[in-house]
């Protein structure tokens, strides 16, 4: 029996989820895995349980005997009217669960972005941070960028518009600096902070070693792959138009899609890098984390498919 505290993994079916649990079975944590669904087949060393982040009357025994809860969810695939109040909502609920049953320790996955015109999907993310700290445990609050991994909806999205659109429209939020990171140094540094107790209550970025724009990012991963696009200006784009597109022809829910599409005008770079220091993680560079995603969906394995941007299951 292993004589390390058990572990919450929220989220756990999700595209980080997956990863994550991998990581720390390997690593020796006995696991509790929360889904609203009934898992086929459970690992070994892991316990599933059935609950709804948004029916804290299912949350009773989830966090009984959890010391840390990796917090994994949202709700971008509720449409872009009620995901931000069901993120606020399943976030009270896990709260004031969490506090019930003595919680120590939160880590939380969210979001970069320090300015005020932050989109919606930003928006809420960083509010769940926010009820999150609140709580009578302490929080770690991972924010990152543009995830780029097989089965994520960011990287999902560029690869799409890559393979799909010869002409891609060159509009002004293509410019937009963005620091991407590769997911598996999302997962190191998740499960690092489970190891580092420094980490314990405080908000850290956490992204790549490069700063690229978004065109940037669609022409090197174009460059990795193989493919050529050209690109024009236009002074017309329908958001909702282009969702619906990459809902149809891609992996990518389209309520999803629309909600990532609102924010490429958000300037999503680290402010800190203080979490090298605490977790020295080799960074993986951008082309190199694009060539390994792409490798992964060519052995047609991806290890997890989700309609969230950060393989967040929704609650």
């Amino acid at each position: 029996m292993s004589d390390k505290p058990k572990i919450l993994v929220t989220g756990a079916g999700g595209f980080i989820g997956r990863r994550l649990v991998g990581k720390l079975l390997a690593d020796g944590y006995p696991l509790r895995c929360l889904s609203r669904r009934k898992v086929a087949a459970p690992s070994a060393g892991v316990e599933n349980v059935i609950a709804d982040l948004l029916d804290p009357d299912s949350l009773g025994y989830s966090l009984n005997g959890i010391d840390t809860a990796y917090y994994l969810v949202h709700s971008l695939d509720a449409g872009e009217k009620d995901f931000a109040a069901k993120d606020r909502a399943a976030a009270g609920n896990f709260v004031a669960a969490a506090e019930r049953a003595k919680l120590r320790r939160v880590i939380y996955l969210s979001g970069l972005g320090a300015h005020e015109e932050l989109s919606d999907h930003l928006r809420s993310r960083h509010e769940v941070g926010e009820i999150l700290r609140r709580g009578r445990f302490a929080t770690t609050v991972l924010r990152a960028a543009v995830i780029i991994g097989a089965g994520g909806s960011s990287f999902e999205m560029l690869r799409f518009l890559v393979r799909t659109q010869p002409v891609i429209p060159d509009l002004p939020g293509l410019r937009t600096p963005c620091q991407p990171i590769a997911v598996d140094n999302v997962i190191g540094y998740l499960a690092g902070c489970l190891n580092v107790e420094a980490t314990a209550g405080e908000t850290f970025d956490i992204g790549g070693p490069e700063i690229l724009s978004y065109r940037e990012m669609l022409e090197h991963l174009a460059q990795v792959a193989g493919h050529v696009n050209l690109y024009f200006p236009t002074p017309i784009f329908s958001a909702w138009l282009t969702s619906r597109l990459i809902g149809l022809l891609s992996p990518v829910k389209s309520e999803v899609a629309l909600a990532l599409l609102k924010g490429l005008n958000n300037e999503v770079v680290c402010r800190e890098n203080r979490i090298r220091e605490l977790i020295p993680e080799p960074l993986i560079p951008y082309d190199r984390a694009v060539a390994l995603a792409l490798a992964e969906i060519a052995r047609d394995k991806p290890r997890g498919m989700s309609s969230s941007e950060t393989g967040k299951e929704t609650p």
